[in-house]
């Protein structure tokens, strides 16, 4: 007798976390797409998003519109309340608040910076060194979403480091506010070779700071890194408005400029 479909749907929601385990898909991460992701699990399609709709409502994964699916922050609930939610209506009502955030963020990972180089214990310290090689194994990969996604994983690898709960959170309530504009922009430097370099160089100085433990090095090293990736971010998103701009005007090609957004 066959079993009900939600009994296919429940066991189908298990198999999937246990997927995400086994192919370390860390919290700020993407699954594989869903076609691909259904012929691994030998499932059909309608089977799978079943069971992925289980684990969005159970908060485990998150789906972005035209983004796929990601594993979500496990973001505790007063950091949801208190810092998130006030936050992403402000981030609703105007995106450049984003640039707010980011300076915000100069000051959280100073100190989460300085607080790893004090306080991280030798299996912090395999975990950065594992999160930092992992940038470096994906620089020939030419997959920029995947590279994103490592260096997100290093910068919360190191607010963990801190032992510090409420500078932690703070930072998986900003990644997980910032993910789709941030990803977006850390792709587009991640296509540049000058950029990547200057970006693998930073994190390298920021990571020896903290194994070493220099606390006043790794504040200043984190630093460093988040001005340069700030300025980077917001020269992109300049440059792009000033494409926007250049094609609305007249004589451009209406129907081209709709196809490049």
């Amino acid at each position: 007798m066959t079993e009900p479909h939600y009994r296919l749907a429940d066991r189908l929601a298990v198999r999937l976390k246990a997927f995400i385990n086994e192919q370390k898909l860390e919290a700020g991460m993407r699954l594989p797409a869903e076609r691909q992701l259904a012929a691994e699990l030998g499932v059909s399609r309608s089977s799978l998003r079943e069971a992925l709709q289980q684990l969005i409502s159970a908060g485990v994964l998150v789906s972005r519109r035209g983004g796929g699916t990601w594993v979500r922050q496990q973001i505790e609930p007063w950091s949801e309340q208190r810092i998130v939610q006030p936050l992403r209506l402000l981030l609703a009502e105007d995106p450049d608040y984003r640039y707010d955030i980011l300076e915000a963020r100069h000051a959280i990972e100073a100190s989460t910076a300085w607080y790893a180089a004090l306080r991280a214990t030798e299996a912090d310290k395999e975990k950065l060194q594992y999160a930092f090689d992992a940038t470096l194994k994906l620089k020939e990969s030419d997959d920029p979403d995947l590279a994103a996604q490592a260096d997100v994983r290093f910068h919360l690898a190191i607010a963990e480091a801190s032992h510090n709960l409420v500078l932690l959170q703070t930072m998986r309530g900003f990644f997980d506010l910032l993910q789709s504009s941030v990803m977006q922009s850390r792709q587009r430097m991640y296509i540049r070779p000058v950029i990547f370099a200057r970006l693998t160089e930073q994190h390298h100085i920021l990571l020896q700071a903290i194994l070493t433990g220099e606390a006043a090095q790794a504040r200043a090293a984190a630093m460093d890194h988040l001005g340069f990736v700030h300025a980077t971010m917001k020269t992109l998103h300049e440059d792009e408005a000033r494409q926007a701009r250049i094609t609305r005007l007249p004589g451009n090609d209406s129907d081209n400029s709709k196809d490049n957004h």
